[in-house]
């Protein structure tokens, strides 16, 4: 044992030595490096008030004499120490940006920090532009200035009557987009959903996730109680009931949710703030007869963007949301079921309908043959995509609502004096001149 010990010593100065000469010794073409868990999240959210650190970083080389720190908040200099307490001044989103230097070289590291005011104003607004975000999807390239509200699909009833809130809580989604609505004057609506079918944004046909709840009085008593304090705890300034599992082969099903969306809404108005915002998502087909009044609500959500005739095996190809539906189905709402255009706000989608196969005729071959992508992904394939309703260019042909038909649409909601138009999905959409809420927003704000 002893010799062992006198074998190990002078390995054990030779590392030394060489950990000593790396820090007196490097070379013109040394890089320097940060090593640390404290960038590991992006993106920080923090209220008003709050301060947040970074620290538990070390650098090679080492800070004292050799490599210089610069800690950089929206690029003016804040502090030159190895840890950093950002202790913002008033709210808003800010860059904070790390530097360490050594002869001319630079490793950086940025994290973004979003400060959520604790009080605010919402901006006016003539007609509400409003783009809905899918549970997963991001706010980072979304363009505030031409939105007057956002809504966020975060909340998902599970049978038993709980709710999971697990999408909005991971990265703190739900937290950004509260925060970043406040800093932008817009209210932050909540929705709360069954399972959803996909990018299309409709319910799982035959689930009965959320009616089975909102149509047993105990069970919605306890949905209330947990939206109601999740809203609270997050920020959120009203909740926006999805649908609610419209889909089923089972008439008396159907029957029974959509008879619950109205108690749901009363419920939730009476448990909420006065000022909150409390909407209803609601289809345009046959089934609308079955909702039970919903004049509590703020307004509507009418969700006129999805005719459903080219799908299935068989189906001819072609445009699954012209004008032509949208108008329909806001009159479904407006004339049939006579709810006034001031209180209904009308849908349009940022996502194509795609196909895969054909069959012998060219049209849709299966159930599986088709898909639902968005409108972002279809500008990628097609630059000349935002100008026109259909592309070659992905799979066997892709169908869409482009910047001139969705400029149609907010027309006729403007002419006709509906309340405004809410996008599925918001994050689906486009960036810069390219962007359908844009387009939008110009004709209704």
């Amino acid at each position: 044992m002893n010799k062992a010990k006198y074998l190990l010593l002078p390995v054990l100065m030779l590392l030394l030595f060489a950990c000593k000469k790396e820090e007196t010794s490097l070379d013109d073409d040394f890089h320097p490096r940060i090593f640390g868990s404290t960038f590991n999240t992006p993106m920080r959210i923090i209220n008003e008030g709050q301060s947040t650190t970074f620290n538990g970083l070390t650098f090679s080389p080492n800070p004292k004499g050799q490599a210089s720190i610069s800690w950089k908040v929206n690029g003016t200099v804040a502090s030159t120490d190895t840890t950093f307490t950002f202790e913002p001044a008033q709210p808003g989103v800010y860059e904070v940006k790390l530097e360490a230097s050594f002869k001319g070289q630079t490793a950086t590291r940025i994290a973004n920090v979003v400060v959520n005011p604790t009080t605010y104003t919402f901006k006016p607004y003539t007609s509400v532009v409003m783009p809905y975000i899918t549970p997963t999807g991001s706010v980072k390239d979304l363009d505030w200035t031409t939105i007057t509200h956002i809504a966020y699909s975060g909340a998902r009833v599970i049978p038993d009557g709980t709710v999971d809130f697990t999408t909005g809580n991971v990265g703190q989604l739900a937290d950004e987009i509260v925060a970043k609505a406040h800093i932008n004057g817009a209210p932050a609506i909540l929705g709360v959903s069954g399972r959803l079918s996909g990018a299309d944004g409709w319910s799982v046909y035959n689930s009965n996730d959320f009616g089975s709840v909102i149509s047993n009085p105990s069970l919605r008593a306890t949905l209330v109680q947990q939206l109601v304090a999740y809203v609270a705890a997050r920020r959120f300034d009203g909740i926006d009931i999805m649908m609610t599992d419209v889909g089923n082969d089972n008439y008396a099903v159907v029957q029974a949710s959509l008879a619950g969306v109205g108690s749901l809404i009363n419920e939730l108005k009476a448990a909420l703030p006065a000022q909150a915002i409390v909407t209803a998502t609601v289809a345009v087909n046959w089934i609308h007869w079955d909702y039970s009044s919903l004049t509590a609500a703020t307004w509507l959500n009418v969700r006129a963007f999805e005719n459903g005739i080219h799908v299935g095996p068989g189906a001819p190809l072609g445009q699954p949301s012209p004008l032509s539906y949208m108008q329909d189905g806001a009159n479904v709402w407006k004339t049939t079921k006579g709810y006034p255009a001031d209180k209904l706000v009308i849908g349009i989608p940022a996502f194509a309908l795609t196909y895969s196969e054909l069959d012998a005729n060219g049209n849709n071959l299966s159930w599986g043959s088709y898909a639902y992508v968005p409108y972002k992904d279809i500008v990628r394939a097609d630059a000349t995509a935002p100008q026109n309703e259909f592309t070659n260019k992905v799979g066997k042909g892709a169908y869409y609502n482009g910047i001139p038909l969705v400029t149609q649409k907010a027309q006729y909601i403007k002419t006709n004096a509906f309340k405004g138009a809410y996008i599925w999905g918001g994050d689906f959409d486009a960036s810069g001149d390219k962007s359908l809420i844009k387009a939008i927003s110009q004709v209704l704000k």
